[in-house]
């Protein structure tokens, strides 16, 4: 007898959902320096309505979708 193999769909788009950037990558692709990023996040809590979260190990990292809707205009 034969085992019956189940076909099974393989989300591809996973990783697209969980990506994201670090503080300078952010910086770099928003055309700014990663201390005004830090620092708007210290005085106001977000940088233009992407709020960043932080990592276990201290460091900031801001959502992919977030910053690059940004880049577009976008409201975050």
């Amino acid at each position: 007898m034969q085992a019956a193999t189940i076909p099974t769909t393989l989300r591809t788009d996973y990783a697209s959902i969980l990506r994201t950037y670090s503080t300078e990558e952010a910086a770099t692709i928003l055309k700014v320096r990663p201390q005004t990023l830090r620092a708007a996040v210290c005085r106001d809590g977000h940088y233009f309505g992407v709020r960043p979260q932080k990592a276990r190990n201290r460091f900031l990292i801001w959502d992919a979708a977030a910053v690059d809707a940004l880049l577009n205009g976008e409201v975050a």
